[in-house]
């Protein structure tokens, strides 16, 4: 589905105007032959809206009323017309352009994965009940997910927001609402978590299996991440299971790391669309150094472990990455690239990174624990990355022109 709207002249709320709507099988010439057909009776053009789905258009035009005594004629030629093209007509008589719009603007984009017609109901029923009207539903994707936004109008965004992001885990569905306007498309800033967010891998336990000692790394990681231990004593304790590893095995863990679906896309994306794009890690920047220059990011900032004659102490050197401090990268990458806070996007799964989620702009929890999922903006449940590329207005036609190769 696409659409467009072009109000063109303005009119008074009392002039007397015309709908113009042509319906059918859509065809080239369509629209040329209409505006040259209402030519002929020098009216304004105050809106249009065209529509296409599954090969039928919508087109609505609403133009001036034409000189007086050629109002019949008008009507008579457009039916010609339309019937000429196998189209059907309708003829509107009205006064006036669109009523007004109500204040407060937003932007709700659903993805799902399938988009049920259930779903679609109760969030159009919720988007009413809080005394929001939807002005325009745009298509933004049909793979991997179906994704729709949402144009409302008439309640403020942060009541939307609670309104609709609490029914959506119920419904299956993903629900992001961010107020509209010239900042949408200005330039941004993306800042990523790396462990089970930009890559698949939480990289300790990548070394802890070259340690042989995995199932506890992993056991102390998992209560982490659930929010149930101080991050930087279970950043400790497990590196310290690493001491004596040789460091030829990170070359062999730099290797082992997966990217998550969809990674590569984004990122390309982003850069192509003129975004600057950072991670940050509790993990190791033995790691996030490497993935910052394959992959071309601006920023990178992780822990670093420490290396003394070929063998891991067991010790982690320099400033520690832990929640408080991945909110603090978040403004200070903002600061450097010369971006609002407000034009932030942070990408993260776990409790430690519920700061920096809170911090930025939007902040999206990428199949993440439940305590994250329910304190983030929003949140995406698919295995794909690049469907937070929707949450932005980024349609699928401009993911594909932005990797017109899959390397994926």
């Amino acid at each position: 589905m696409s659409a467009s709207q072009i109000p063109t002249s303005d009119v008074t709320p009392d002039a007397p105007t015309l709908l113009v709507k042509i319906f059918g099988k859509d065809r080239p010439g369509i629209t040329a032959g209409l505006f040259d057909t209402l030519a002929a009776y020098s009216v304004d053009v105050v809106d249009i809206e065209q529509v296409v789905t599954r090969g039928r258009i919508v087109l609505c035009v609403l133009v001036t009323q034409p000189p007086a005594g050629l109002e019949g004629d008008l009507r008579a030629t457009v039916h010609s017309w339309a019937e000429s093209m196998r189209m059907q007509a309708e003829i509107i008589s009205g006064r006036g352009d669109n009523r007004p719009r109500g204040l407060g603007r937003s932007l709700v984009t659903v993805l799902g994965h399938p988009l049920t017609s259930e779903a679609t109901a109760r969030i159009a029923a919720k988007i009413t009940k809080v005394g929001g009207n939807i002005d325009r539903i745009f298509r933004l994707a049909k793979y991997p997910v179906t994704a729709v936004e949402f144009a409302v109008s008439g309640v403020e965004t942060e009541p939307l927001r609670t309104a609709l992001v609490t029914d959506a885990a119920a419904l299956g569905v993903d629900v992001a609402v961010v107020a509209a306007g010239l900042h949408r498309r200005a330039q941004r800033l993306v800042v990523m978590d790396v462990d089970s967010t930009l890559i698949q891998d939480e990289v300790i336990e990548l070394f802890a299996a070259h340690a042989g000692c995995e199932d506890k790394v992993a056991e102390v990681t998992a209560a982490a991440m659930r929010g149930e231990l101080d991050f930087e004593q279970s950043l400790h304790a497990r590196v310290a299971l690493l001491e004596g590893l040789d460091a030829s095995v990170v070359d062999k863990v730099r290797s082992e790391v997966r990217l998550t679906p969809g990674a590569r896309t984004l990122i390309r994306t982003l850069k192509r669309l003129g975004y600057q794009v950072g991670v940050v890690s509790g993990g190791f920047t033995q790691v996030t150094d490497d993935l910052k220059e394959r992959l071309g990011l601006d920023f990178a900032q992780a822990n670093t472990l420490e290396i003394v004659d070929g063998k891991l102490t067991g010790r982690v050197t320099g400033e520690i990455v832990d929640r408080a401090g991945k909110a603090r990268l978040l403004r200070r990458f903002a600061a450097e690239a010369g971006v609002p806070l407000a034009q932030t996007v942070a990408i993260g799964d776990g409790a430690n990174d519920l700061d920096m989620l809170n911090a930025a702009g939007l902040g999206v929890a990428f199949n993440a624990k439940p305590v994250v999922r329910e304190a983030a903006h929003t949140a995406v449940n698919v295995p794909f990355l690049d469907t937070v590329l929707y949450l932005l207005g980024v349609t699928r036609e401009e993911v594909e022109a932005a990797d017109t190769h899959d390397d994926e």
